[in-house]
């Protein structure tokens, strides 16, 4: 069954008879560096949330974690992120070479405001910088180097909308699947559910870096 949608918008004309234009706020808060508050910000903050897509068109958003202040700034313009142990898709990085457009968005937890980043990014292998970028003595394989075209930070609304960071309000957790469990109902393997997820926890357990 396919759903029919009868009114929709189709230009930005349209559009801003129902939301108006941002105001000269709005607009001038978007920096073409890294100043000092955008500095602090990404210092303190252990995670974001990547956007690129490949020639085609297909998008991807991948998250990146690892403690604060995990993704360094190397000058006003370039950020190095570390890209760690992952399941080998390296979604980010096929679409990095080919089309080089990515957006951060930083998360800090407990502060409703975020920091987002637009700009192109590259990957960079040079021992230097993976060095640099090391945690508990190992080295990431790669580091995604992005030039920053623009920087602007991002109203709590949102965040306070989903009460995020309230540990009262977080969803009940009881009912829903496990990731074995997912994974092989999406993927149709005929594996041991348990013994999978058995796998995935010592995965998560020994394998993070």
């Amino acid at each position: 069954m396919t759903i029919e949608f009868t009114d929709i918008i189709t230009s930005e004309a349209e559009l801003r008879t129902i939301i108006p234009p941002p105001g000269e706020m709005i607009i001038k808060k978007a920096i073409p560096v890294i100043d000092e508050h955008c500095k602090a910000f990404i210092a303190r903050s252990p995670f974001l949330l990547i956007s690129s897509s490949d020639a085609n068109g297909n998008l991807d958003v991948s998250p990146k974690g690892d403690p604060a202040g995990f993704v360094q700034v190397l000058d006003e313009k370039t950020l190095a992120i570390p890209d760690r142990v992952g399941n080998g898709r390296a979604d980010t990085i096929r679409n990095i070479i080919e089309t080089q457009n990515v957006g951060l968005l930083f998360l800090l937890p407990g502060k409703g405001e975020t920091l987002r980043v637009n700009g192109t990014a590259k990957i960079v292998r040079d021992g230097w910088l993976r060095e640099q970028l090391a945690y508990k003595g190992k080295s990431p394989d790669v580091a995604i180097v992005v030039t920053v075209k623009e920087a602007f930070m991002h109203c709590a609304k949102c965040v306070y909308r989903s009460h995020l960071w309230d540990a009262e309000s977080q969803p009940d957790l009881q009912g829903l699947a496990s990731l074995a469990q997912i994974l092989v109902d999406h993927s149709k393997f005929n594996i041991d559910v348990n013994e999978f997820q058995e796998e995935i926890d010592e995965e998560y357990r020994d394998n993070l870096y």
